[in-house]
Order: structure tokens, then sequence, then C-alpha cells
């Protein structure tokens, strides 16, 4: 374990400091036995203190971190399970905009009414990411995911009823939609929380790219059955479909996956403060002095193609392939789909810039979980509230440039420098090793 004391020492101390192991002490007996060791008369009687019995700290920690990890068998069915849950959350969020123009005509709303009540979905989504990835990390992603899909999908469920309270629908719809975005904004955050906590890390990546795909699956089932649901059976049945999925959900994962001891703990905490849940000690100075955790966060904009055609900058440190498919190959589309005016070519040039965006479920978002899994939903709160914000910005801006120059062209070709300047960014700055471990640690 250490070195012992060097012949005809009489006394010394060893001193091993790795990330904050205790110091352990070898002494020598002094006087008498130490001058009858130098002349060889008797060996020297060592003693140990009970410091060195123990195992370091950071080794500790790692088998604890080991013991919660999940086996083969429940990373499948917790992947299967999220992946399931990434679906009905999309399934949820865009069950109004299938809504709208049915909606509009039955409340007359406007163009500008109807935008209205689109965007306010956002204002709450920015609020809540740091708060759900603070959460998850302190008592637990999979909690946290489960109170929240649990109100949102009442909520869901509610929404004809609640635009029918009064006469004030307008106000009413907002309202909602606010409060989808304040629930489903903790949804990512506590996510990788719940990943970089309890999934192996060379299981990672694959891991967050099928849950992730979810959000894919789910605006598909709501496009396509949600728009028959509207047909055969009025707006109010498309509410009625995902709202009441999302509970099914929340039931199985409370029966089977989680115990209500734990549940019934968490609320308890939730309901004092997090003054009883499990303490997070994390360098915070130190870790936003690393560029590679700037580069990882500010640089995360996703969704900026939900509102105008602007490619999210975070990609995987695993590979060189996966960053240049996930911006690179990106925005050389994006600059083509500017300077087309073919509605064929258009198409494919979008279809293949978002599609080249899902390398990014493997990259950015596994990459916070490589720096700091310890307070990785707290990060990735910061940064999907940074891309929030950015998509906010985009949206006017990018209104903006096509009125003043009344072409798409400069748009596609902002998309394309954003774009190459987060790429060129993170392969600079960019890094996979670890950065939350220091022996100097500040309470969160």
């Amino acid at each position: 374990m250490g070195r012992g004391p060097k012949s005809g020492d009489t006394s010394w101390e060893g001193q091993t400091e790795a990330a904050g192991t205790d110091t352990w002490t070898w002494a020598a007996l002094s006087g008498r036995e130490a001058e009858g060791r130098a002349q060889g008369h008797c060996c020297a009687h060592v003693v140990l203190s009970p410091n060195l019995m123990q195992p370091p700290p950071d080794e500790t920690r790692r088998d604890a971190a080991e013991n919660v990890q999940w086996s083969r068998p429940e990373c499948q069915v917790w992947t299967g399970t999220l992946l399931l849950g990434t679906c009905l959350l999309y399934c949820a969020r865009v069950t109004m905009p299938v809504c709208t123009v049915a909606m509009s005509q039955d409340f007359g709303w406007n163009k500008k009414e109807a935008g209205i009540v689109l965007s306010s979905f956002f204002w709450g989504y920015c609020l809540t990411q740091v708060m759900g990835g603070h959460l998850g990390d302190r008592i637990g992603g999979e909690k946290v995911i489960l109170l929240s899909a649990t109100t949102w999908g009442s909520i869901t469920m509610a929404t004809p009823l609640l635009a029918h309270l009064g006469s004030a629908h307008l106000v009413s719809m907002v309202f909602s939609r606010v409060l989808m975005g304040l629930l489903q904004g903790v949804y990512f955050p506590a996510l990788t929380s719940l990943l970089s906590q309890r999934v192996r890390e060379s299981e990672r990546a694959f891991t967050y790219s099928t849950v992730g795909a979810g959000s894919q699956f789910g605006m598909l089932v709501t496009g396509a059955v949600g728009s028959l649901l509207l047909d055969w059976c009025g707006w109010q049945s498309v509410f009625y479909f995902s709202g009441g999925l999302t509970l099914l959900w929340v039931c199985y994962v409370y029966r089977y996956l989680l115990s209500e001891k734990d549940l019934i703990l968490t609320l308890g905490v939730l309901a004092q403060g997090l003054s009883m849940a499990r303490p997070s000690k994390v360098p915070w100075r130190l870790l936003f002095r690393k560029p590679s955790v700037w580069a990882g966060s500010s640089m995360w904009c996703p969704g900026w193609w939900r509102f105008l055609p602007v490619c999210s900058v975070g990609f995987s440190l695993t590979t060189s392939s996966v960053r240049v498919m996930g911006l690179g190959l990106s925005s050389v589309f994006a600059l083509c789909l500017g300077h087309t005016s073919s509605f064929l070519k258009a198409v494919v040039f979008a279809s293949a810039s978002i599609g080249l965006q899902t390398f990014n479920h493997s990259g950015i978002s596994v990459n916070i979980q490589d720096l700091a899994p310890s307070c990785a939903g707290f990060l990735f709160g910061v940064a999907n509230t940074a891309g929030a914000l950015a998509g906010v910005v985009g949206v006017c801006l990018g209104g903006y440039l096509i009125e003043a120059t009344g072409s798409w062209t400069c748009v596609f070709n902002l998309v394309a420098v954003i774009s190459i300047l987060g790429l060129g960014t993170f392969l600079v700055f960019g890094q996979a090793q670890r950065v939350d471990l220091s022996p100097a640690r500040e309470d969160l």
C-alpha cells in the first residue's frame, strides 16, 4: 500500500494525496528501539494508524457509484421505459400545435392570438431547466420525471375542460401552456442526471441516443394519430389521447419500477426543502473556470429547427465523424437550402440538415455527463436554458432578417455560420475528461 520506513530512519511519515484521500502515517518507535534497529539487534516495530486500513474517499465514492448503477437487464428496461416517456413528452407537447387550427375556428382566434398560445409554452420552458437538473442531482432524476409527468399528463387531459371555463379562452390556454412548459422543462435535465448516475460510462451515448429518439417518435405519432382523431372525434380527443397515455405510463413506472416508500420520502423532502436530501458538494468555482464546461454548455442550442432552421451546436468527443456530421455536414445542407428554388431539393436539404442533428443526442448531452456526472443535471439545465433563450432570439432575428431582405437566404447563411463557429469552438476547447473532482469543494 505504501513504502515502509527506510533502514536507519528513526521516524518518518509517508503521505499520499489522491483527490482528497486521508493522510496515512507510519510511525517508527523512537529511542532505544531505533538504536537497536540501527545496530541490527531487533527489527523495527511499526505502528499503523487506523486511517491506513480505510479505503480512500475517491475509491469509496467510485464503489458507491457502481452499486447504484443499473445492471444490464435493468438498463434495458429503463431505456425502453424512458424512450416511451420521451415519446409521450412530445406527444403532449405537440398536441396543441396539431389542434391550433381547429381551436382557432371554435374560439375565433386570429393568427397573432394563436401564435401567442403556441409560444407561451416556451415562456415556462426556459424557467425550470436549472431547477429540474438541480432536483435530479439531489433527489433522483427518476422521481422528478415521474412527478412532472403526472402533472403534465393531467393538465393535457384537462385542457378541453379549461378551454371552456368562462369566456376567457385565450387566457386559460396561455396559462395551461405556460404551466406545461414549466413542468416539461425539468424532464431532460432530470433525465441527464439520472443517466449520468445510473448508466455505465461506456453505455451512456447509446442509451441517451435511444431515449432521445423518442422525441421524433412522439411527433410522428401525434402528427399521424392526432390528425385522424381530429377528423373523427374533434380536437378534444387528441388531448385525451396524449394525456391518457402519459398517465398510463406514470402508473406503470410507479407500480413496477419505483417503490412507494421512495416516492413518499421524496415528497417529504420537497415539502420540507432540500435540507434532507443527499448532500451535493461540487467545486463550482473550479468547474465554471473550465473552458470545456463553457464550450459544452453555452454552445448547446437545441430546438432551433422547430422554429427556424438553425442547427444546434453540440456534439460528441468520442469520434471526429460524429462532430463533423452533427454540425459540419448539417451546416453545409443549411447553406444549400438557402440557395435552391426547387421544392424537392429544399425538402431533401432540410431533412438532411435536421436528421444529421440527431447525432447530437449522443454528443453534447453525453459530454456534459462525462465532464461532471456529479452535477450533470444542473449543467444540462444551464445549457438547455441558454439554448431555449437562443431559440427565442433566433426567431426574432430571423423574422427581422426576412422582413429586411425579403429572402430566407441570409437566415440560412446565419445558420451555417453559427454552426461552424460552434464546431470550431468545441474542437478547440472541448474535452471529455472529468472536471468535477477536486479536494476543494463548495456546497451547492
